[in-house]
């Protein structure tokens, strides 16, 4: 029945599993163990576990299933794993595929963490790690060549906002028997299609939008059932990475309202982007679903004409105008996370990415003057008052 669904309907009931009490709202098993009727039980639950038998809470728990479940069903993908955070997906779906000689081709603009587990960590190890501009199909062409066991991209980039082509970059994996593993955080679950544009495996920080109160952190990781059975869940249930029951039932209470936060967040982002095209103040407005983006008719086919709940501002003047600005503002927060309800800015050079050698900086347009927003569901015609107020004063 639940395939017959709309994902909004999805998001509230999918892979909901009740008690014996038949309550409404989801049942958080907390506990970390589970009992056995007998020694034979035990045994045959270790040799084999059912379809909904459990063993361990870092093995699996009635709740977070009931998580991953609804993700995968959201997603149009066969499984997930859940996971403690965004990054444990992120480093746990590549390092439990890659072993010393794999080839990785990623593009370039990622979040720091990102860099930081394909430049420092994978390498360490023997992967062979190559770096190329996400918006060149040409760049990736000459990259993907015979021997390249994953590609791995941000959908949305952090924090200038590229838009890769899901759809060209998988079909140039697929030629040479490479897997497909996207960040998929900035284009949301709400306008996400990459696996049936051509994506193994897709990733979210639940940390975001999922949650979208900024109460937890948590990630998954989606894919084939095979990807996840025999690959992820092996690593990730040896190396500790799962998610928490009371996490998964918070991802769960999140979803619940996440269509409706993330299209009103989005519908502020472009009048947003709108009100301030041309500004004195700024350099740039970058907004994936603003006519003026580089990869606007991109953003028309892959995610519905849809850019999502974040835009970049680059301030003319610097850093210094920059902070000025941030400090001038009433209503958004100064924080480094995203997909919040509350509308959130940050100023990626001395944050998120911060500790990023100055000309890797450069080559990703991360300017002294570049602020990132995370827009809310505050009232839009508030936000743009109060971001206005706030230019005219860092100025």
């Amino acid at each position: 029945m639940s395939e017959k669904w709309s994902p909004r309907t999805r998001a509230v009931h999918g892979g909901t599993r009740r008690s014996q009490y038949g309550e409404v709202s989801e049942a958080i098993f907390l506990t970390q163990g589970f009992v056995y009727e007998t020694a034979e039980a035990a045994a045959q639950r270790f040799e084999a576990a059912g379809e909904d038998e459990f063993i361990y809470a870092r093995y699996g728990n009635p709740t977070v299933a009931m998580f991953e479940e609804r993700m995968a069903l959201l997603e149009g993908a066969e499984d997930g794993f859940a996971t403690a955070s965004g990054m444990a997906a992120v480093s746990g779906a590549l390092t439990a595929m890659l072993k010393a000689g794999d080839r990785v081709v990623s593009a370039r603009a990622l979040f720091g963490s990102c860099l930081y587990v394909l430049e420092e960590i994978l390498t360490r190890y023997g992967v062979e790690v190559e770096f190329v501009d996400g918006t060149d199909l040409a760049a990736w062409e000459a990259a993907i060549t015979p021997g390249t066991t994953a590609v791995f991209f941000e959908s949305i980039s952090n924090p200038t906002l590229e838009v890769v082509d899901i759809a060209a970059v998988s079909a140039l994996a697929h030629k040479v028997g490479a897997t497909v593993l996207i960040d998929n955080v900035f284009a949301t679950p709400v306008y996400s299609d990459a696996i049936a544009q051509g994506a193994d495996v897709v990733i979210y920080s639940a940390t975001k939008h999922i949650d979208g109160q900024g109460r937890a952190l948590g990630g998954i990781i989606l894919g084939t059932k095979e990807f996840i059975r025999k690959t992820v869940e092996p690593y990730m249930k040896h190396t500790g990475g799962s998610m928490s029951p009371f996490t998964a039932w918070i991802m769960l209470k999140g979803l619940e309202t996440m269509e409706l936060r993330v299209r009103a967040q989005t519908a502020s982002a472009l009048a947003l982007a709108e009100a301030l095209q041309g500004h004195e103040a700024l350099a740039r407005v970058i907004y994936p679903g603003h006519a003026s983006h580089a990869q606007n008719p991109l953003v028309q086919t892959q995610m519905g004409g849809k850019g999502g709940t974040v835009l970049s501002l680059d301030l003319v003047g610097g850093q210094e105008t920059a902070f000025k600005f941030l400090n001038a503002l009433s209503i958004p927060v100064i924080s480094n996370n995203l997909g919040d309800a509350k509308s959130i800015l940050t100023h990626p050079a001395t944050t998120t990415h911060q500790r990023l050698p100055q000309d890797q900086k450069d080559a990703l347009g991360i300017t002294p003057g570049l602020v990132r927003m995370s827009v809310g569901i505050e009232d839009t015609d508030d936000l743009v008052a109060d971001i206005l107020q706030a230019l005219e004063k860092a100025v």
